[in-house]
């Protein structure tokens, strides 16, 4: 491998070893959103790595929170609801995350703040929580439901609201708001989503209420609540741990053993699906962190099975997805993609990215506008891909090249830097040829 855009990857025999992984981004980026209006200081270990996450910490210094870095650690020194306004645009990078939650939080601000980002970015549809923060009194303009963002902040007023899309980072926004508001604010959603919102706000503080109704998940928080500073290890990131997962499962006599993994019930289903792909799993501790379960996992490989994804699978599953579906062609049964359709407007279209990559390392298969059929027991080639600027198209391709007949080279493959800088160092130094 380089170490420049372009990487070569060589075919591998195993992969064999224990891995640290960076902090689990999800958290991160609400812990230093939760931090930044919370009164004291909070201590961050094991922070994310990636420029996503780094984008979200910019945005808190720009809104006149101290934010220092020691080894491993960030330090954030909040004052409280009320925070600084911006004398610049906040820049949020790739980040669609740091735009769609942070909105929640400058809805509820006496001042305007201008959110911009990458070209990626502006192509990330953010109409889904544009309606309901208006809904609350915000006023938002936008470039018809895309970015850039202006918001005027404002006083808020609780509402019920049912997403359309179902998106964890819509219901954070919502509950970030709806901490600011009047009243309590309800979100329910058809299908669950990842919790992180809720688990984090509870850290910090807050009070939230969380049931099942006839609707679905039904989430509730009540506004004006103090939130105070936290010290936190954030666990290891189940996302990128996927990807060595899949190598694992990919290569015959393969062994990895992960040190606190974040096993939250609304992402650890991503191990259920491992284990039908016929990847053996034990989880050898498990402890809770900060209302978040942490585990060390051992994985070993077996026969690599097929699976389906879809319905609440899909949209749990997300995240991890594409490099599921970088595996599937050396799979016995094939995998079949459907309900991801969300997967279009990510930081590129994935199901375009994977479909074109498969197809020129020599793999059949059907495209769909909302998904996948990738039939099994293929042999694949070495070639020519790009990660389309997106990093988890460059580490998906990364992972299913180990098991291609001749060397693979992946354009634009520093795209992996905006949630894992180390991959392509961790993956070498863990691969047996």
């Amino acid at each position: 491998m380089s170490s420049n855009s372009s990487i070569t990857i060589r075919p591998a025999r195993a992969i064999t070893g224990s891995v640290r992984l960076p902090g689990d981004k999800s958290i991160s980026h609400r812990y230093a959103m939760l931090a930044a209006i919370a009164e004291g200081q909070s201590r961050l270990e094991n922070f994310a790595t990636g420029a996503d996450c780094a984008s979200t910490l910019g945005c808190v210094r720009s809104l006149g929170i101290e934010v220092g870095k020691e080894v491993n650690v960030v330090v954030i020194k909040g004052k409280g609801s009320a925070l600084r306004a911006p004398s610049e645009p906040l820049d949020c990078g790739n980040s669609g995350s740091t735009m769609r939650m942070f909105s929640g939080i400058l809805a509820g601000q006496s001042f305007t703040s201008d959110l911009v980002g990458d070209d990626s970015l502006t192509r990330r549809p953010m109409a889904r929580i544009i309606e309901p923060l208006r809904k609350m009194g915000a006023e938002i303009a936008s470039r018809e439901g895309w970015p850039p963002l202006e918001i005027k902040g404002g006083r808020l007023t609780a509402i019920d609201y049912q997403p359309p899309v179902s998106s964890a980072q819509v219901k954070t926004s919502l509950l970030f708001a709806g901490l600011l508001a009047d009243g309590k604010t309800r979100i329910t959603e058809a299908v669950r989503t990842r919790d992180h919102g809720e688990v984090a706000l509870r850290s910090f503080g807050a009070e939230v209420s969380q049931e099942k109704t006839d609707e679905g998940n039904q989430v509730t928080i009540r506004g004006g609540q103090k939130l105070h500073g936290i010290e936190a290890q954030i666990p290891g990131d189940l996302s990128s741990a996927a990807f060595f997962l899949c190598a694992t499962a990919l290569l015959p006599g393969s062994q990895l053993v992960f040190d606190r993994v974040l096993m939250n019930p609304t992402r650890a289903r991503l191990l259920d699906i491992f284990v039908m792909l016929g990847l053996q799993i034990s989880v050898l501790e498990l402890e809770e962190a900060n209302g978040e379960p942490v585990g060390t996992i051992q994985a070993k490989a077996g026969t690599l099975r097929g699976v389906t994804i879809a319905g609440a699978d899909s949209a749990a599953l997300i995240d991890e997805i594409p490099v599921l579906a970088a595996i599937a062609p050396f799979t016995e049964e094939g995998m079949e993609i459907r309900d991801a359709k969300e997967l279009r407007v990510k930081e590129s279209d994935r199901i375009a990215a994977i479909a074109t990559n498969l197809r020129k390392m020599g793999a059949e298969l059907e495209e769909r506008e909302d998904g996948l059929r990738i039939p099994g027991r293929q042999r694949l080639h070495g070639a020519e891909l790009d990660s389309f600027g997106d990093h988890r198209i460059a580490m998906a391709f990364a992972v299913a090249a180990l098991r291609a007949d001749g060397d693979t080279q992946i354009a634009n493959a520093d795209a992996a830097i905006i949630s894992y800088p180390a991959f392509f160092e961790t993956l070498e130094s863990l691969l047996q040829r």
